[in-house]
């Protein structure tokens, strides 16, 4: 029973990625409702769309203390899944959460910033400059949750054991990428260097 983390630059691909992987495995994919449970056990659920609203434009402002609860809560709705196995986790931190685990495999997907502005004004029917900016604020505010949360580098590779570009990619390429490589997932702890 394996487990598939994948965190992505806004524009990346991501969800059509994690689910072509989830499709192809026949996995779960969890994605949001992982931040649903976490905000319903710890009873924060302006915590759950302030995490969700990364452009900042709700002005959602939790305290410490609901920021804590909260991420208490989602380590461990993050930790019953990678239990249960036979899921992919799109985001929400789980190459931090679920780091060292044995029978994760951890994936970053990537693309210039130039095809994920691209990509993101096609999609939304927005300027490209718009896009652009929608892109900058969201990799600021994954890498600040990255670093207050788990003082991890988002952009540092050896964090993930796969780094797949979709600058040219297809999704189900990249899907395909990642199911040849979950077969080389060390199941246990005594993993080989």
């Amino acid at each position: 029973m394996a487990v598939i983390t994948i965190s992505r630059q806004l524009g990346s691909l991501g969800t059509a990625v994690a689910q072509a992987a989830a499709d192809e495995l026949g996995y779960r994919l969890v994605w949001r409702e992982s931040i649903n449970q976490a905000a319903l056990r710890a009873g924060t659920p302006e915590m759950a769309l302030a995490t969700i609203d990364e452009l900042g434009l709700l002005g959602l402002s939790p305290s410490p203390k609901e920021r804590k609860a909260y991420q208490a809560a989602l380590e461990q709705v993050m930790i019953e899944l990678a239990r249960e196995g036979n899921v992919v986790i799109l985001g929400r931190a789980g190459q931090a959460i679920l780091h060292g685990e044995p029978g994760v495999l951890h994936v970053r997907l990537v693309a210039p910033v130039q095809v994920r502005a691209k990509r993101l004004a096609e999609k939304h029917s927005i300027p490209l400059d718009c896009a652009m900016a929608q892109i900058e604020a969201s990799d600021q505010h994954r890498r600040r949750l990255i670093k207050y949360f788990y003082n991890f580098n988002w952009d540092d590779p050896s964090l993930y054991d796969l780094i797949i570009n979709t600058g040219r990619m297809a999704p189900q390429a990249a899907a395909a990428l990642i199911c040849a490589a979950l077969s080389y997932v060390q199941p246990s702890s005594q993993s080989q260097e």
